[in-house]
């Protein structure tokens, strides 16, 4: 299906709308705005019915792939379908119109939800403070950082290195190098685990911290975290974990009680909030007690004054790392978040892991006759295939495999990472998708592998069936140019 560019359905003297008198005196625009700001000839808009308007863009809304057209298996981003329920509640109007510079006492309600969505996040985790600021999980894994490094300059201690497993994110590094660190990889072992020999090694004084997936990358979990607590806060260091995995962990058990310092959240991946293309998202920092006083500014305190509640923003921290955005977070996130919780009550929430448990083990039996499997099951809620039979006998690599999914319906899983997996497929199926959704994914995905054996050219060629064939990635990534070429001159 194609899509005509709005400009090329414009007609002159067609309006999809008409305004009447505003019953306010009409001035010449002239007086109004400063004759250098007026444009010296009308702007080249599309001339378009309001029914043309409304079709072209639903038109163009379902040549787009959307986590409610269907099933986003990407590892680790947790593309889970969003409750409607969350936005209703996010467009409330005492929400919605909500201003961050409008006086506290007019915002009592927006900050009892952020105060009490922290006590919550704070118990999902085990963590004693929350920071609700940071505006997404690397900005929360900075955040993270820099609370680090201002512990253990209030310590009298200079340390210099941080640790990253060579299974973690890529944004774990980024955000350490970002924050000044020096980056030393810790490798994993041939379960796929943190190699307790090589951390033991790395663990020397001047190593901040070690930051840690929990479960990894692969799905797996962290089956020696006690023996790793030991090591890391026997040297002194700070144990740090990226929470982008919480999905297989709430209520279940908690970071904190595997003695976990610091962990950030990403309420856009486990809290169900709508992210995607850019954001919005939300990454919110946990911290054990002896690393609040170093929280971001403003904090929201409850307090009892005459008798009444009230919430304040408070920003009396002399300790503190400062703020982290100009405001408090991004608030529509938060709304969102705090609805999803507060609607699965705490039995809810330990079935939200469970299921998304569940859902990866049985994806992954439907699987494993057709791709390899590089480090042993049983998994947690996601885990992580090799295409490289498909690449080693018939020369189909997972790139070709992920376009080919296209065809049947489907978004690729992640691919290429993490980086210890060669030809790399990582699935995360989350809580949402029901059976049904689950075995058509498997059978597309297991049709694939046979089209690969049997008719290569199939899969190298796909996709077949979208707007538009296999686009050359790298090229598009450093000569971007969104303007076509006949309405440049009117953009």
């Amino acid at each position: 299906m194609k899509e005509s560019l709005i400009f090329d359905l414009s007609r002159e003297g067609r309006r999809g709308l008409r305004f009447g008198s505003t019953g306010v005196e009409e001035k010449p625009v002239g007086e109004l705005v400063p004759e250098k700001h007026l444009r010296s000839k009308p702007a080249e808009l599309p001339e378009v019915s309001e029914g043309e308007v409304v079709r072209h863009f639903i038109r163009l809304s379902t040549l787009n792939y959307h986590v409610d057209k269907n099933m986003y298996p990407l590892g680790s981003c947790t593309m889970k379908y969003n409750p409607k329920i969350n936005d209703i509640a996010s467009e409330l109007e005492g929400f919605s119109a909500m201003h961050p510079l409008q006086p506290e006492e007019t915002a009592q309600g927006s900050l009892r939800l952020m105060f009490e969505l922290s006590g919550m996040l704070a118990e999902i985790a085990g963590m004693d403070a929350v920071t609700l600021q940071p505006a997404a999980g690397a900005h929360g894994e900075l955040t993270g950082i820099l609370l680090i490094r201002k512990y253990h300059e209030s310590k009298g201690s200079k340390r210099t290195r941080l640790l990253v497993v060579d299974s973690a994110h890529g944004t774990n590094p980024a955000s350490a190098a970002i924050a000044g660190y020096e980056i030393v990889s810790v490798k994993s072992n041939a379960e796929g685990r943190t190699d307790i020999d090589d951390l033991r090694e790395k663990l020397t004084p001047d190593v901040a911290a070690l930051m840690l997936t929990n479960p990894n990358t692969l799905g797996l979990f962290e089956k020696d975290i006690k023996t790793i607590e030991k090591l890391v806060h026997g040297n002194g260091s700070l144990l740090y974990m990226d929470g982008a995995n919480m999905n297989a962990l709430m209520g279940i058990t908690r970071p904190g009680d595997m003695g976990f310092d610091i962990v950030h959240y990403n309420l856009h991946k486990t809290f169900s909030a709508p992210h995607g293309g850019g954001g919005p998202g939300s990454g919110p920092v946990g911290v054990r007690g002896k690393l609040a006083p170093f929280l971001p500014v403003p904090v929201v305190e409850k307090v009892e004054e005459n008798g009444l509640v009230r919430y304040r923003l408070s920003a009396a921290r002399p300790e503190s790392i400062g703020r982290m955005m100009n405001f408090y977070g991004n608030f529509g996130v938060l709304v969102r978040a705090y609805t999803y919780i507060r609607m699965l009550g705490p039995d809810g929430v330990r079935r939200v892991s469970e299921n998304a448990i569940i859902n990866a083990n049985y994806l992954l039996s439907k699987l494993l006759d057709k791709f390899e499997l590089p480090y042993p099951k049983p998994v947690m809620h996601e885990f992580c295939l090799s295409g490289d039979r498909q690449k080693k006998e018939h020369n189909v690599k997972t790139l070709d495999m992920a376009k080919r999914l296209l065809d049947y319906g489907f978004h690729a899983p992640t691919v290429y990472f993490p980086l210890i997996v060669s030809e790399a497929l990582m699935i995360e199926p989350t809580e949402t998708e029901t059976r049904e959704t689950l075995d058509a994914f498997a059978d597309a995905l297991l049709a694939i592998a046979d089209e690969a054996a049997l008719s290569p050219e199939t899969v190298l060629d796909a996709p077949e069936s979208t707007p538009v064939r296999r686009l050359d990635e790298a090229r598009a990534s450093r000569t971007l140019d969104i303007c076509c070429s006949g309405c440049a001159g009117s953009m």
